[in-house]
């Protein structure tokens, strides 16, 4: 089976954890999301679970409601160059705000990553849902949702547009005739659009990959018409088999609209694994994972997904408030899915608050429950891969000891890396320069 056909899989190194008690847990580090040691262990973990990629989260504005993790962490591309130089075949990928940077240095701080990890690189491009985020910019109003992707878009643009600044023979580096570069293979952007003005030529060439993989992880419109547009995979997570096969196909849908090819775009589900020897033990964990949080914290947790609104001011026990139109401007897709799950399920606020922040899953169980049902979400095409979250201290770890090796047995995920690139990993080709696709094109 080629890479192509293999399961993909990535890990989030989410330092004290995605789950706002795990900081709690007598396993895990409480200095675990600026502790340098502990994302070197997660990375080599995965690699050596033959992962394709480590996967860096972020966000640009903080309160005191927020969840530990992101109070007091480290920047993706800083730490992702770290894990550069300790690892050797997975792919680096971190999240960067198109909304709160510059075309110009994304595009070189992506590009360094590129060349110091010998081609491994992606970039997460987000919108940054959190409207406080302006504030830490000198932005009087946050963009809305729609004009937040189509400054997405143009970025992208832009973006691979200065990758293509040197095409990948320019360096000619000839010590006796004194010819560092060819002056014709080195091309000027000249971009001016609805957002940005960017003259190039960037400053660093393109790497062994060709360009960093892109990734998206937005589940609205707007997010999956990017997706599909301009993203060589996209994360995503759903509350169903049934959902994840309506999302794939959706994306693959609107790609092929794009004149793409199905296999242009890979599909990662994100998985909260919880192994047990046994299913007793798998849920013994999850319970005492559960405990560590308050009823408080867990509606502090809930509010983040609705521009930090106040739940404290409801009834606990009574049904899910109307919200109306708070959340679309934030984090839209996860707003939209809570409220339609707790309409759908009638369900009362203290029990929404409880999910969100301890979500009990179907991956909680033995290492063959868990391969099982990663092999139906894949058989199904409900995804390409998936990413592992660390729900609990030991979850990567464990999740490599017991799963991966049902996984291989199976012929459905690789023994040894085919590749020493991302982009080789996931089966991708190189894009080749544009200005050199057009130099042949004029030449024939």
């Amino acid at each position: 089976m080629s890479s192509r056909k293999l399961i993909k899989l990535g890990a989030i190194i989410q330092g004290v954890g995605a789950h706002i008690g795990l900081w709690r847990h007598l396993d895990t580090p409480a200095d675990a999301s600026v502790n340098l040691e502990f994302y070197k262990q997660q990375a080599q973990i995965a690699e050596a679970g033959k992962f394709d990629l480590v996967f860096i989260a972020d966000g640009l504005y903080i309160n005191e409601q927020s969840i530990p993790h992101f109070l007091n962490r480290f920047e993706p591309v800083t730490i992702l160059s770290a894990l550069a130089a300790v690892t050797s075949k997975i792919g680096l990928v971190g999240t960067l705000s198109s909304s709160y940077s510059e075309p110009f240095n994304v595009a070189r701080q992506f590009a360094s990553l590129d060349h110091i990890s010998g081609g491994r690189a992606g970039w997460n491009v987000v919108t940054s849902p959190l409207e406080g985020s302006a504030w830490n910019f000198g932005k009087k109003s946050h963009p809305s949702h729609p004009t937040r992707y189509r400054i997405a878009e143009e970025f992208i643009e832009v973006t691979r547009g200065l990758w293509d600044s040197w095409e990948d023979d320019a360096f000619i580096r000839n010590k006796e005739t004194g010819e560092f570069f060819d002056q014709s293979k080195l091309h000027t952007l000249h971009h001016k659009g609805e957002f940005f003005a960017v003259q190039g030529p960037l400053n660093i060439s393109r790497s062994k990959q060709g360009q960093p993989i892109i990734f998206q992880a937005g589940s609205s419109e707007a997010g999956k018409n990017l997706a599909a547009k301009s993203a060589d995979a996209v994360l995503t997570e759903h509350a169903s088999i049934e959902d994840a096969i309506s999302f794939y196909r959706d994306v693959k849908d609107r790609a092929k609209a794009y004149g793409r090819a199905v296999d242009d775009i890979a599909i990662l589900h994100g998985i909260g694994v919880i192994v047990g020897r046994s299913q007793e033990e798998a849920v013994s964990k999850y319970e005492e994972i559960a405990n560590l949080v308050t009823i408080e914290r867990a509606l502090d947790q809930l509010g983040r997904f609705f521009d930090h609104h106040d739940f404290s001011q409801y009834p606990l026990d009574q049904q899910f408030p109307e919200l109306g139109e708070l959340g679309n401007n934030s984090h839209k897709s996860s707003a939209d899915r809570i409220k339609r799950l707790a309409l759908e399920n009638k369900l009362t606020l203290r029990q929404v608050a409880l999910r969100s922040v301890s979500p009990p899953g179907e991956f909680i169980g033995t290492p063959e429950h868990i391969a099982d049902l990663i092999q139906l979400y894949y058989e199904k095409e409900a995804a390409d891969g998936f990413f592992i979250q660390s729900v609990t201290p030991k979850a990567l770890e464990e999740f490599v000891e017991l799963v991966v090796p049902i996984l291989q047995e199976r012929g459905l995920y690789r023994i040894e890396y085919e590749e020493d690139t991302l982009r080789g990993n996931l089966g991708l080709t190189i894009p080749p320069n544009r200005y050199t696709v057009n130099s042949a094109r004029y030449r024939s």
